[in-house]
C-alpha cells in the first residue's frame, strides 16, 4: 500500500515571486541571495510553478522574507504585509 500524496501548494510560485519583488531583486540577484548552485533560471521556474524548489530553498526564501515557511507553503495563509528584510 503506497503513501498518500499530499497536494502540492498551488500558490507557492506566486508567493515566491512576491517575495522577490518585495526585495526588489532580479532573478539573477535572487539566485545569488538564495545561494543557489543551479542556474538562475531556476528562480523563474520556481515562480512559474514548473519546478518545485527544494526545502532548503523554501527556507531561504522565508528567511529573506522575514516570515515562517508556513506562509509560503500553506495556500490558506497570505504573506504578511510587513516589509521583507533588506539584503
Amino acid at each position: 500500500m503506497g503513501r498518500a500524496r499530499r497536494p502540492k501548494p498551488q500558490h507557492l510560485g506566486e508567493k515566491l515571486l512576491r517575495v522577490r519583488e518585495r526585495l526588489g531583486l532580479s532573478q539573477t540577484a535572487m539566485s545569488k541571495a538564495l545561494n543557489l548552485t543551479v542556474d538562475y533560471s531556476a528562480v523563474s521556474q520556481y515562480e512559474r510553478g514548473t519546478r518545485e524548489p527544494p526545502l532548503i530553498v523554501i527556507v531561504r526564501y522565508a528567511e529573506l522574507a522575514g516570515c515562517s515557511t508556513d506562509y509560503l507553503i500553506n495556500d490558506r495563509l497570505e504573506l504578511p504585509a510587513t516589509k521583507t528584510k533588506q539584503l
